[in-house]
């Protein structure tokens, strides 16, 4: 098992190529994703990199700020990160104070799987949605499918939000944890075993 201390880095094409081969590899026929590749974003804006929106979305139509929660009750911004011109398979980061920190699905036995922000010494960063009146839900993986973990904001019933990546030209991509390893522990990152990796997906319509 490898410890891993993460920097915030550009990521070349190359590795995404790898990572949508690991992805297509897996054995397990439940899981269906459809990558597409739509350059357009970048292209047309001529960026290294398109910063878009997390949200989870209430039944009624109205979008949830979803946010990282420091110890101290102060709120940092989660976003996905376009960084080359494709927004097939989109990294996951909390913005705190200047760094720019990992979100990942968490080893537990809990029911439901923790998503968690890690800071550079290991400080574990509570993801939340919230929403207009106050209120402050769970971010958490529900299930497993295959590779692919459910990530939902969780209300005080019980019931579940999705949670999306949104492009500034209103595209959307799934937030899902994805599972590579058949371990228990993904990756340690700054001492934190991690689970499963989250990223914003192209969504299926399958």
């Amino acid at each position: 098992m490898n410890t891993f201390n993460i920097t915030s880095k550009a990521r070349g094409i190359a590795t995404i190529f790898v990572f949508i081969s690991i992805l297509l590899g897996c054995k397990n026929e439940k899981t269906q994703i459809n990558i597409t590749q739509d350059s357009s974003e970048a292209e047309t804006n001529n960026l290294a990199e398109v910063i878009w929106h997390v949200k989870a979305i209430h039944p009624d139509g109205k979008l949830l700020d979803v946010k990282a929660i420091g110890e101290d009750g102060t709120i940092y911004d989660v976003k996905a990160i376009q960084d080359t011109n494709q927004n097939s398979i989109l990294d996951i980061k909390a913005f705190v104070k200047g760094k720019r920190l990992p979100v990942k699905v968490l080893v537990s036995e809990d029911k439901y799987m923790p998503v968690k922000a890690i800071d550079v010494d290991g400080t574990i960063i509570d993801i939340k949605a919230l929403t207009a009146d106050g209120e402050i839900l769970d971010v958490k993986g529900i299930s497993q499918s295959g590779n692919i973990i459910n990530i939902k904001a969780i209300n005080k019933e019980g019931e579940f939000y999705s949670v999306k990546a949104i492009s500034p030209k209103g595209w959307l991509n799934d937030i899902k944890g994805v599972k590579i390893s058949k371990d228990p522990v993904e990756v340690v990152i700054n001492g934190v075993e991690v689970y499963a990796h989250i990223k914003a997906l192209t969504q299926s319509y399958n």
